[in-house]
């Protein structure tokens, strides 16, 4: 399986995708500021969910900055709800939903590879 038929990697490529048209209609202030910084964010996940796949002995180290940079991204989501930055409730809704999905995805992922580590020790 190549990390395109992952269901993580489809959802955050997905929020990607949604990030970028999502900044296009903020306003001109904020479309330079906080929504460089949402599209940058929704950038480095899908890096780290490709290095995490690729790298089987990186997932250990990849996996927690994921599901940090996921939380990086909703508390920049609620500040753009709070500055009204998007065309409409729908619209956060939609990514703020597929922020939660990547993150319970990353959260399980990073806890299977955590439980399979000492696993892994005692055999080595």
């Amino acid at each position: 399986m190549n990390n395109k038929q992952l269901p993580i990697w489809r959802d955050a490529n997905r929020l990607l995708l949604e990030v970028e048209q999502a900044v296009r209609h903020f306003p001109k202030y904020h479309k330079y500021t906080l929504g460089t910084e949402m599209r940058q964010q929704a950038m480095k996940i899908c890096q780290l969910v490709s290095r995490a796949w690729r790298n089987k002995a990186d997932a250990p180290q990849a996996l927690p900055r994921l599901v940090q940079a996921v939380d990086d991204l909703k508390i920049q989501l609620q500040l753009g709800k709070e500055l009204h930055v998007f065309q409409n409730f729908a619209e956060f809704e939609r990514l703020a939903e597929l922020t939660v999905q990547v993150g319970k995805q990353s959260g399980g992922w990073l806890r299977h590879v955590q439980a399979a580590q000492p696993e892994v020790s005692r055999h080595a």
